[in-house]
């Protein structure tokens, strides 16, 4: 029974996503850990119900009309949520953060030391005070005029759009420029225009050299192609458009990832030559604060800048402010990100990184009585500094706080006042709770998927060490924090990148060594120069032993619910064809594209192949209702009378992975795509679940199992940066299978990874440190795991040695 003050939220028939009509009671003033395997509902529980109708109670107190101009989330499917309070959210989810948004814009330090320096900067004699917006390079008030306040810009060169100067403009001299007929059109202009483009490139004029690939003029002449055999080619108006200008305008503007990346080779980035990288107009630059510029301050790291500010001094106004700024600072580097420079821009951190800014920004707010959800605060976090992270948490709770985390770190769920563990499989053989209580019962649920890895700490069976079939060798790295760092990584094994976080481990293995890797493939495939310095070492040896790259990493599959499953993997392709194939579809004449809900045709065209449609209440949240035509099939009548086995093709993208494989057993294309998926441990998933409803953990195991379903061409090398994050450890063992499996069959696996349980079954580790940012960048420890974990001056050998005795 509830009363005004009970000191439980009471959740009683939740049944969003997967959620079983589920009954709940959750302490308030705990640290409460959600478990559960991938897909069992811990998060439907912790975030679609719990947190969205904490906001719809709020968004109820706000004025109508106000209303209108906040985005709001539709109500939960729960029966009665009782003793809620009101609920923050700190998700792993990240936004479109553009390069202008950074470390000290999400903590909003960039706000306080900017004000400091309005108010407290040392200003040059006879100028006058600037306005703390002065000191933005987001504002147009102090943005460098030149670069826009992005502190750098792009430029290019005669070596780079021409890399071989042999060669004739017809013969493809000018690197830069497209292909095909976009490329042939350029050419057959500058022949129009009078240029000799059958002579090498090196024997023309240097005034002819300079207009071809720099002008910015676009004259338009009448080109005459030459006629091909049994094709008639009309003549033609054709605009020229130099090197220069068709690299920058595609690098700027091109909505193609392919295109602006083919544009970026051909570019340097350099200062910005009027602001220095600075950023800042000249006026503002000219400000400074214990003898430095704003700019200098929000490159340091914040461990660096805490240094300086309390070195400062300076009359009370400068004290007041600087004190602030420590304050704030301090809870940044308690949680592990002291090597963080307040410029750091927010695209180049990692989602965990993201997150755990949020919460230092929330733990100086000063909140009592409310709910904090969080996800997977651990992610990306080293296991040296979870013990800050549990601090941090803690001090949540002691200020009067119910902290609510959804979490996979054993190290966390063991310190929790309370655990609900939901399960016990994912999807459909998901969504009940196991169990609601203090975490050592949970010994006595034989249910729960979560009880194995948290008691029983049996040492991990040992496997034989692989041989290495040769070495790939970077000399003279450099990029970031890694400086002059020589590495050799082991070919025909499996090798973990460790270190804290910062210490240069994405550097090193996501941006140098696949970096290289990628040029090198491009230059075979498009005659480009191969120039491994340019992606931040000296040399690279061992190239020529591998002869693809595959990089798997967690960002989303598709950016909108018409991008699923079953359209990612090629496995809709093959559906298509088999309706297609069907007697009714012969003989109503249906192609294969009549069976796609994106284009016009077979789709309903109430609700444009969605299967629901927006419905808007003004006030209210907007919310989604089922099409009223179609009832979510996304389909028109005729076309769903085309039926498979009994299915109509909205009744086969409502199956399961599983029970796909059944209804496809003997159809070799679908059963290879369904089969993969399930041995990655996505048998729950639903072949049309749009792919904006799954996690990044789910995303990432989709393009592993798209890569496995290929057939293998030589050797391949696979980098993945943190698989392992939002696996369960259940689903970490079903990951690690399939990623040595690619090994045993010939391959080379590289992770960077902080879970030891991952490392300790490693053939070859690497750790970087000993600490982030300036602390780190070098190569602590090189060899198997056991000698790793016998390093001295490594911070991850503690970690690696209890894993490799207890498991």
């Amino acid at each position: 029974m509830s009363t005004p003050h009970d000191p439980y939220v009471r959740v009683r028939g939740a049944r969003e996503h997967n959620l079983q009509n589920i009954d709940v009671d959750i302490p308030r003033d705990t640290l409460t850990v959600f478990t559960g395997v991938s897909g069992s509902g811990k998060s439907s529980l912790a975030f679609g119900t719990i947190y969205a109708e904490a906001q719809r109670r709020y968004f109820e107190s706000v004025a109508p009309y106000a209303r209108r101009l906040i985005h709001q989330v539709g109500a939960p499917a729960v029966g009665e949520i009782t003793g809620l309070p009101p609920a923050v959210s700190l998700e792993q989810r990240r936004s479109t953060a553009g390069e202008r948004s950074s470390v000290g814009t999400v903590t909003t330090l960039s706000n306080s030391l900017r004000m400091l320096y309005s108010r407290a900067g040392e200003y040059p004699e006879g100028a006058e005070r600037l306005d703390s917006d002065a000191f933005s390079p987001n504002t147009a008030a102090g943005a460098c005029p030149e670069c826009h306040g992005l502190g750098r810009v792009h430029r290019t060169s005669e070596e780079l759009l021409v890399p071989d100067a042999s060669l004739s403009i017809r013969e493809g001299a000018i690197a830069a420029w497209p292909g095909a007929w976009q490329g042939k059109n350029l050419r057959d202009v500058l022949d129009a225009l009078g240029y000799d483009v059958d002579r090498p490139w090196r024997e023309l004029p240097a005034g002819e050299r300079e207009w071809i690939l720099f002008t910015d003029e676009q004259p338009v002449v009448t080109v005459h192609p030459v006629r091909d055999a049994g094709r008639i080619q009309r003549p033609y108006q054709g605009t020229y458009m130099s090197a220069r200008r068709y690299v920058m305008h595609t690098f700027a503007d091109s909505r193609s990832q392919t295109l602006r990346a083919r544009a970026e080779r051909f570019l340097t980035s350099v200062p910005c030559p009027v602001c220095g990288g600075g950023r800042l107009r000249p006026e503002a630059m000219a400000v400074t604060f214990a003898g430095h510029t704003i700019a200098e301050l929000a490159a340091l790291p914040l461990a660096a800048l805490s240094e300086v500010l309390r070195a400062s001094g300076g009359d009370t106004t400068a004290r007041v402010m600087t004190t602030d700024l420590l304050a704030r600072i301090g809870t940044v580097t308690e949680l592990g990100l002291g090597y963080l420079s307040l410029d750091r821009t927010a695209p180049t951190l990692s989602s965990g990184e993201l997150q755990r800014l949020r919460l230092a920004t929330q733990l100086r707010s000063g909140l009592f009585g409310v709910v904090y959800v969080l996800d997977e605060p651990s992610a990306g976090l080293h296991p040296a500094d979870t013990a800050s992270l549990l601090a941090v948490l803690g001090r949540l709770k002691e200020a009067g706080n119910s902290v609510f985390v959804v979490e996979h770190q054993l190290d966390v769920v063991r310190q929790a006042d309370w655990l609900v563990d939901v399960g016990p499989l994912a999807g459909e053989h998901g969504g009940r709770v196991l169990h609601s209580g203090p975490p050592a019962a949970l010994a006595e649920v034989a249910e729960s998927a979560t009880r194995r890895f948290l008691f029983d700490g049996a040492a991990p069976a040992a496997r034989p060490p692989r041989t290495p079939s040769g070495e790939l060798r970077l000399e003279g790295v450099r990029r970031h924090n890694v400086r002059g760092v020589d590495v050799a990584f082991p070919l025909g094994v499996f090798t973990a990148v460790t270190g804290v976080s910062g210490s240069g481990k994405s550097t090193l293995v996501g941006q140098v060594l696949a970096g290289v890797l990628a040029d090198r493939q491009a230059s075979s495939a498009a005659d480009l120069p191969d120039a491994p310095a340019v992606r931040g070492c000296v040399s690279a040896r061992g190239l020529e032993a591998v002869d693809r790259l595959v990089q798997v990493d967690q960002k989303p599959i598709g950016r909108t619910p018409r991008s699923n499953l079953a359209t990612y993997t090629g496995l809709f392709d093959v559906v298509r064809k088999l309706f297609a194939e069907t007697e009714t579809a012969r003989e109503r004449g249906y192609r294969a594209g009549r069976f796609s809900f994106n284009v016009a045709g077979g789709r309903c065209e109430t609700c444009q192949g969605e299967g629901s449609v927006s419905v808007e209440l003004l006030f209210l949240p907007s919310t989604y209702a089922p099409c009223p035509d179609c009832h979510g099939a996304r389909y028109n009548p005729p076309t769903l009378e085309v039926t498979l086995r009994g299915l109509s093709i909205a009744g086969v993208l409502d199956l399961t992975v599983e029970a796909a494989a059944g209804f496809f057993a003997g159809v070799p294309a679908a059963e290879r795509s369904l089969r993969t998926l399930d041995e990655v441990g996505l048998g729950y998933l639903r072949l049309g679940q749009p792919a904006t409803e799954l996690s990044g953990g789910e995303a990432q195991r989709i393009k592993l199992a798209a890569e496995l379903q290929r057939a293998r061409r030589g050797h391949t090398l696979y980098v993945l940066d943190e698989p392992t994050t939002g696996l369960h450890p259940a689903d970490v063992e079903v990951l690690m299978r399939q990623l040595h499996g690619l090994v045993d069959a010939g391959g080379t696996v590289v992770v960077v990874e902080h879970d030891m349980a991952v490392v300790a079954g490693a053939d070859h580790v690497i750790d970087m440190g000993p600490g982030g940012g300036a602390e780190g960048g070098r190569i602590v420890a090189a060899g198997a795991p056991a000698e790793v974990a016998r390093a001295a001056g490594s911070r991850t050998a503690p970690f690696l040695a209890r894993a490799l005795r207890t498991g």
